[in-house]
């Protein structure tokens, strides 16, 4: 246990140093530091014998999407074993970064290293973790048709993925994890597209029934906009804002059967998200969704998220179908 709690006070002081989460997400974020020497190049084709490191491995990559017409980014974190036996597939989560992330964050942070402890104390099941580029999207096709990163993640990404790694199908072998505009993101692709997800966990989500209006004196909303705009419309299209809102989303009982739904916000959330995830709350209440709901003391930083990564974790492997086939 002190092991895991300073390996969360490493996340927090490390990505505190590069960027603030939505702090310096709405301006220009530092580029963060590379990742350390266990990020590896394109593996050759498993085969019998042991991998040399039999600890967790990381690989980024890059591949050239279709649907967006450019390169994207991606890493994967590899389970211990993952070439022992070589036909062994495995559940995989997707891992959404915040505004202003990018997909080595999970590597940049060492959470990395923290997941790969828990991995090897086996006090986590194992299963793919895949993080790819966001591009400030939310995740969402854009209301001008030009980035439509929602056809790009629900169409491409997951087929690259079961290509070249050994996944295993259906939706309860698929999860989402996502912080703040990965946390809308989650929670907006596993409430529309549920038949393909078997659990979504969003933390300090980006919820707000409405979209923010423009304040003439107020620059950091004014920043905002100008990144909401780029994908809801300048100003943002509050029909748009709506049809794409986890709020109407959630649909019914029915419609989001099966899903296992876990979400948290900080009680003093820097821009008031605890707000919307409280009005979530009600709302899945109303419709009688079966889900998890937690306010914790803390604000939209760093520090909160790396506090729950390990239970988000846990979360996911929970709610996998079963132990990875061989």
């Amino acid at each position: 246990m002190n092991k895991v709690l300073r390996w969360l006070a490493l996340i927090a002081m490390v990505m505190a140093a590069g960027w603030l989460m939505d702090r310096v997400e709405f301006s220009h974020p530092a580029a963060p530091s590379r990742a350390p020497a266990k990020v590896s190049t394109p593996a050759p084709p498993a085969t019998n014998a042991a991998p040399a490191n039999p600890g967790a491995r990381v690989q980024c990559l890059a591949y050239h999407s279709r649907i967006l017409d450019r390169k994207v980014n991606f890493c994967v974190l590899l389970p211990p074993g993952y070439n022992r036996p070589p036909r062994r597939r495995y559940p995989v989560l997707y891992y959404l970064p915040g505004l202003g992330g990018s997909a080595e964050e999970l590597v940049n942070s060492q959470a990395w290293m923290l997941i790969d402890d828990l991995w090897q104390g086996h006090q986590l099941r194992p299963f793919l973790i895949v993080s790819a580029d966001s591009f400030n999207s939310f995740y969402i096709n854009a209301y001008d048709g030009r980035m439509r990163y929602e056809d790009f993640f629900m169409r491409e990404l997951p087929g690259w993925i079961g290509q070249r790694y050994r996944t295993l199908p259906g939706r309860r072998n698929r999860a989402l994890l996502g912080i703040s505009m990965g946390g809308y993101g989650a929670l907006h692709l596993a409430f529309k597209y549920p038949q393909r997800f078997g659990s979504v966990s969003a933390h300090s989500a980006m919820l707000l029934r409405r979209p923010p209006v423009a304040a003439v004196n107020d620059p950091l909303t004014r920043r905002r906009l100008r990144y909401l705009g780029r994908i809801f419309g300048m100003p943002p299209n509050p029909r748009f804002w709506a049809r794409n809102s986890p709020f109407t989303l959630a649909q019914s009982r029915r419609h989001l059967s099966g899903l296992k739904i876990e979400f948290d916000c900080g009680q003093q959330d820097d821009y008031g998200f605890q707000q919307g995830a409280l009005e979530l709350h009600r709302r899945l209440l109303q419709l009688g969704v079966p889900h998890e709901f937690h306010l914790y003391p803390g604000g939209h930083d760093w520090s909160y998220f790396a506090a729950r990564l390990p239970a988000a974790l846990q979360f996911a492997a929970a709610n996998f179908a079963g132990r990875a086939s061989r």
